[in-house]
């Protein structure tokens, strides 16, 4: 059994050698073009798979907001500030969201910004926070 095996074994080596061969062989033959387009081709198959799998996670309620701009943020802050000022009690963060047609998601950012910018300030923690305009 034994005499067996140191057989197998390089035969096996052998094999893979020669398939290795094979196959740096078959890319050194081939042209940068052909190379190019079976890589560019296999990622697209990929990327397909990938955007059925993404879109669905855009559907979902769950999923990433889309990347706004700075113009986007201040348009959206400015709103706040519009509805801020006509409630002299203030409004905090459900409410604002609410008066807007907001995703929650979509506040931090913007009362961040608006408390920094001084367009805003606040009054309380947590969910009990009331945002005032100035």
């Amino acid at each position: 059994m034994r005499a067996f095996m140191p057989n197998l074994r390089s035969r096996l080596a052998d094999l893979a050698t020669a398939f290795a061969d094979s196959v740096v062989d078959a890319i050194r033959s081939s042209s940068l073009h052909e190379l190019l387009n079976e890589t560019s081709h296999s990622k697209a198959h990929r990327g397909e798979a990938a955007g059925k799998a993404s879109s669905q996670a855009v559907r979902s309620p769950s999923g990433r907001l889309p990347r706004r701009s700075a113009d986007e943020i201040a348009a959206v802050l400015d709103q706040i500030v519009a509805l801020v000022s006509k409630h002299k009690d203030g409004l905090r963060a459900e409410q604002i969201r609410s008066e807007l047609g907001l995703q929650a998601k979509e506040l931090p950012r913007v009362l961040k910004e608006g408390l920094t910018t001084k367009k805003l300030r606040c009054k309380g923690q947590k969910r009990a926070t009331t945002y005032f305009g100035k």
